[in-house]
């Protein structure tokens, strides 16, 4: 069964797409689901397309990069799996990929931990609301992976925004 931070990830059977996209995971590359009727892609997985109601879906690569869009630093842990953990990051990325489709304010929007290059959770001082960032999997075993987040070297689109100090 695979396994994250020492808890069993259970999929239920009848969740396929969310099976699917963590074997897609364990191949080393993000992708996500598309529609193969009208192109459109989405994250999470469903059994639908939202756009055309199509049931032709299939898989495609994406290339992990993305800005952040919002981040919470969790300053205590609720799962016990997480207690050496905290405080530890879960950010919103923004994706590059289908940003502004079909509407302006439209993209996909993914929810993860920011790690550091050695895996642990980044550090608060280096987080920050518009700073760009490179997916990289951690391996849950049976072939799946989990997509995290680290930093990365790329410049920034705009100035970006950490939440004040003490606040």
């Amino acid at each position: 069964m695979p396994a994250y931070r020492g808890l069993n990830v259970n999929i239920p059977e009848n969740d396929a797409p969310h099976r699917e996209y963590l074997q897609q995971c364990g191949t080393g590359q993000l992708s996500l689901q598309k529609c193969q009727d009208c192109g459109f892609m989405r994250y999470p997985p469903g059994p639908m397309c939202p756009e055309c109601q199509s049931l032709n879906l299939g898989w495609a690569a994406v290339s992990g990069k993305g800005t952040i869009h919002s981040y919470y630093i969790v300053p205590h842990a609720i799962n016990p799996a997480f207690r050496d953990w905290t405080p530890y990051p879960v950010i919103l990325v923004e994706l590059d990929e289908q940003r502004g489709v079909p509407t302006e304010h439209r993209a996909i929007r993914m929810v993860g931990n920011l790690v550091a290059a050695d895996g642990s959770a980044e550090t608060e001082a280096n987080i920050a609301i518009g700073k760009r960032v490179q997916v990289t999997m951690v391996d849950l075993g049976d072939g799946m992976a989990l997509p995290q987040w680290h930093l990365s070297a790329e410049p920034p689109e705009e100035t970006p925004w950490q939440f004040p100090a003490n606040a």
